[in-house]
């Protein structure tokens, strides 16, 4: 046990572990701003693209060499799947107790998030049409969890834990704890001030919106509704609705539009 033990914190701490996280971080750079490009077209008027994950693939996957894209980008994103396990089992080693446990949990959560938008580029590089979908997986998932014992509850305390992680990305933003994922080079001079500014807008706006899909599913659970629960696409129709939507939507597509050019600043001065 304690030979497999060490072999997995060899692992985790090798640079080649460190290729791919960067590697994979150019992947997920591109994800989000093609879900920014779709969410600024919604914003203008287009309600054809679906502004997730597999809506950006299939966005992808129409270019010259669209289908190689997606495959590539499929491939970044197992690679951060692969850093984050590592992470999860092995890493984290300089904290202690709860701490590590958490970050540990951090990752793994992270781990998933990756999964999911990896499985959406297969599902998209293997399949004929491409097609970007509309979100319904939320949904059955909402109603598998509301016909549980407790279901209304369950969705309830998901939803609080997705405004909870929403909230800690917005604190992570102003609180420039992203900092930490550069290196000292990253950090300076005009390119650096760049990349930190690129990390507050981001980690704001990628807050803002995963805080209105928790708010979903608290309104589902309240509801007892299903259909009131939905992820990003959902979410940012929602914003579209309000007061002044146009405006508010294409502020927040930019902001995730720089958290993809802060995801390349991390491929280029990686620090973990």
């Amino acid at each position: 046990m304690s030979s497999a033990t060490d072999f997995g914190k060899a692992a985790e701490g090798h640079r080649w572990v460190d290729h791919a996280a960067r590697a994979g971080m150019i992947a997920y750079g591109v994800v989000n701003l093609l879900i920014a490009w779709l969410a600024l077209q919604l914003a203008f008027g287009d309600r054809e693209g679906s502004t997730t994950s597999t809506g950006a693939m299939s966005q992808l996957a129409q270019q010259p060499f669209g289908k190689v894209l997606v495959w590539l980008v499929a491939v970044g994103m197992l690679l951060l799947v692969g850093w984050r396990v590592l992470e999860a089992a092995f890493g984290h080693d300089s904290e202690d107790g709860a701490k590590r446990t958490g970050k540990r949990v951090f990752s793994a959560g992270k781990a998933l998030i990756y999964l999911a938008i990896a499985i959406s580029a297969i599902r998209v590089a293997t399949s004929s049409g491409g097609g970007g979908g509309k979100g319904g997986g939320t949904d059955s998932t909402t109603r598998t969890l509301m016909d549980l014992p407790g279901g209304q509850v369950l969705v309830f305390l998901l939803g609080a834990g997705i405004i909870g992680y929403g909230v800690f990305q917005i604190y992570h933003a102003w609180s420039e704890g992203f900092r930490k994922n550069l290196t000292s080079e990253g950090k300076s001079g005009d390119s650096g001030s760049a990349y930190v500014a690129f990390g507050k807008a981001g980690y704001t706006a990628k807050g803002i919106a995963v805080g209105i899909v928790g708010g979903l599913f608290i309104y589902a659970s309240v509801t007892h509704s299903a259909k009131k629960s939905g992820g990003l696409d959902v979410a940012l129709q929602k914003v579209l609705q309000q007061p002044y939507g146009p405006f508010l939507l294409g502020a927040l597509a930019l902001g995730i539009g720089a958290y993809g050019l802060f995801c390349f600043a991390r491929a280029r001065h990686l620090s973990r």
